[in-house]
């Protein structure tokens, strides 16, 4: 079927591997599928999902979420969601792209009706891609300015004013005058006017740490609002450029080059995070560090409470990287009996165990610092931006050979943050390949050196002074409420609509048949449980929705919009894509509706040997198909 016009097949095949390995360096001769590519080892997919999956949440967001939510017992909680929530759709998407072997886009030949979910994916993807390189250029910026032979935020300098200090400020106090009255007045104009506070009569304030300041004034030269937008900052454009060329050296072979690369970035942070642990061990106030964040007395009266669940099921839900689009992306690439499913317990796993191990390297430090400056723990202690470039840069500055520790740290945020950003650049260019092979196969370094350009372009508003507000922003709206409908839309699609018995059937085509037990668990988390606990996060996420602020500064209305539109030109391809099809659709409303609730004609394996009896009749992927009066679309029956 391959080789049609072919005198000979032998031949032909071999002539066809010299012409696939002289236009596609991207696939080699021993790959089983010659027109995608397949994984060169088993390990280059492991280690690649592993760092899509893990990134820099489990670092900045895991360990505080766990100290704030009772300790200890947050890993009770923690668990549940993994195994209801977070495996479940873990599993469903390692198996879908795998078993198809096409992008989040093109695998919704499954239910044409739903293939505007693909496209939500990518586009957030690629929205979440923008702000994400933004974040490694800040790690690179640092990186680059601890190679000297003191932090630069170690001490208040010519940058910082005077609310600069590590221990509180007086900002008013009472002075006597000449006629012997008493007045209440600002610090600094006592100080100008060569007067002395009356002891006792002090008021103070908490100092703003260098580090806060440094990354303000300094790294971020931080407009007042995002109505300022200023000037771009040139070393954070350099900064980024950098990032965006480190991304497109590491793809221009796609998965071939990617899964080489991440030998490195994935194990790296491992080796990190081992190293700052023990040297956190080492020091004073660890051992407080670390009693804070399992909970010495671990408080299990906070089980009781709704918010430590649905922290729970959020940071299971958003560190497993599920409803992106980069694990169908991923899992595309493999073999088609690949064991998929021993695959996402491993990655799983992984995933949640390293969020545990880095709370204890990154507490153990946060620990020193209070021991150091005579605070409790919980004053020091912070999340996300506060804790990688206020709080942990704060405490490395305190250690000796602090300039070390902090190249360290953030070489280990550069690398946490690059192969969770190789995965999403392969979601962009798997949904280009699988909708233009041809061009793909001969143009594919311009393709993708053209989309980190035009992603680097994008990016530049956010390297602006006012750029950590567009990050922010970016982040609040596009990162939350559009992966939930995504995934709950993708649930319901594919178990209740395609139906989950079916695609339990297209799993054990691959990974061999299991007995009726093993998927009575899986059974219950696809139909009921999962979509249940989607539904519920997404409903809580709507009742407890704020106005995105950064710190104590509320966005502008017209700023608040821009997020609105952002997330609503995500999902909106998911009705306009349903109507499309429908239309296209040939019958009466109901007959073309039915029609598109049905597998395309070209839904199945991708290669024909692995299709068997169930798919013998499929058409081949690669070709676009029309949808007919309902009929059966797929060879396979319905249930």
């Amino acid at each position: 079927m391959d080789n049609l016009k072919c005198p000979s097949f032998f031949k032909c095949r071999g002539k066809e591997k010299v012409t696939a390995s002289s236009e596609n360096f991207h696939i080699d001769e021993n790959d089983e599928n010659q027109e995608r590519g397949n994984w060169s080892k088993k390990s280059d997919y492991l280690l690649s999902m592993v760092g899509y999956a893990v990134g820099l949440g489990n670092v900045w967001r895991f360990p505080y979420l766990t100290y704030n939510n009772g300790g200890g017992a947050f890993l009770i909680p923690y668990a549940i969601m993994l195994a209801l929530a977070g495996l479940p759709l873990f599993f469903l998407e390692c198996s879908l792209g795998q078993f198809a072997s096409l992008g989040p886009v093109s695998v919704w030949n499954i239910l044409p009706l739903f293939q505007g979910v693909g496209i939500t994916m990518v586009l957030i993807s690629i929205f979440v891609t923008i702000y994400y390189n933004v974040i490694i250029a800040y790690s690179l910026y640092y990186m680059f300015a601890s190679f000297q032979s003191e932090l630069p935020w170690k001490n208040c300098s010519y940058w910082a004013d005077q609310y600069c200090s590590r221990s509180p400020i007086v900002t008013h106090c009472n002075v006597s005058t000449q006629l012997g009255t008493f007045i209440h007045v600002n610090k600094s104009w006592v100080d100008f006017n060569n007067f002395t506070c009356i002891n006792g009569t002090e008021v103070y304030q908490p100092g703003q740490l260098p580090s806060e300041q440094y990354w303000n004034k300094v790294a971020l030269r931080r407009s007042s609002g995002m109505d300022e937008t200023g000037e771009i900052v040139w070393y954070l454009a350099l900064c980024l450029l950098l990032a965006w060329l480190i991304v497109g050296a590491a793809l221009f072979k796609g998965i071939k080059s990617s899964g080489k690369v991440v030998y490195f970035t994935a194990l790296f942070p491992y080796v990190v995070l081992l190293i700052l642990l023990i040297r956190g061990a080492t020091l004073e106030g660890a051992s407080k560090g670390i009693s804070y964040y399992i909970g010495a007395q671990s408080n299990f009266t906070k089980l009781m409470e709704a918010e430590v669940w649905k922290d729970a099921a959020t940071q299971i839900f958003y560190s497993l990287s599920v409803a992106w689009g980069g694990l169908v992306a991923l899992s595309s690439y493999n073999k088609f009996n690949n064991n998929c499913f021993s695959d996402a317990i491993v990655v799983c796993l992984t995933n949640c165990l390293t969020s545990v191990f880095a709370g204890f390297a990154i507490f153990s430090i946060l620990g020193h610092m209070a021991h150091i400056s005579g605070q409790e723990v919980s004053q020091v202690v912070k999340s996300g931006f506060d804790l990688a470039f206020i709080a942990y840069p704060e405490a490395l500055a305190q250690l000796p050979g602090g300039p070390f520790w902090s190249i360290l740290f953030f070489f280990m945020l550069l690398t946490l943050g690059l192969d969770s950003q190789f995965a999403s650049i392969e979601t962009i260019t798997t949904t280009i390949q699988d909708l233009f092979p041809k061009v793909m196969k001969k143009m594919r370094i311009p393709i993708t050196l053209g989309c980190c350009l035009v992603l680097f372009l994008l990016g530049l508003v956010c390297v602006t002074q006012a750029g950590i507000y567009w990050v922010n922003l970016i982040d609040h709206f596009c990162a939350g409420w559009g992966i939930l409908i995504a995934a709950i839309l993708e649930i319901v699609g594919i178990i209740w609509i395609y139906g989950g018995n079916r695609f339990i059937e297209d799993i054990e085509m691959m990974i061999g048949a299991k007995r009726w037990i093993f998927w009575l668990w899986w059974r219950a988390c696809w139909f009921v449980i999962t979509p249940i606990l989607l539904i519920a996060i997404f409903i809580w996420s709507l009742v407890k929705f704020n106005r995105p602020t950064y710190g104590e500064i509320l966005y502008p209305d017209w700023g608040v919009v821009i997020g609105w539109c952002l997330i609503i030109f995500c999902i909106i391809w998911i009705p306009i894509m349903a109507i499309i099809k429908i239309i296209q659709a040939k019958g009466n409303i109901i007959q073309r509706i039915v029609s598109c609730c049905r597998p395309a004609s070209n839904w199945g394996p991708y290669l024909e040997r692995h299709r068997g009896e169930r798919y013998k009749d499929m058409v081949d992927p690669k070709k676009e198909i029309d949808h007919e009066i309902p009929t059966v679309s797929s060879s396979v029956k319905p249930e």
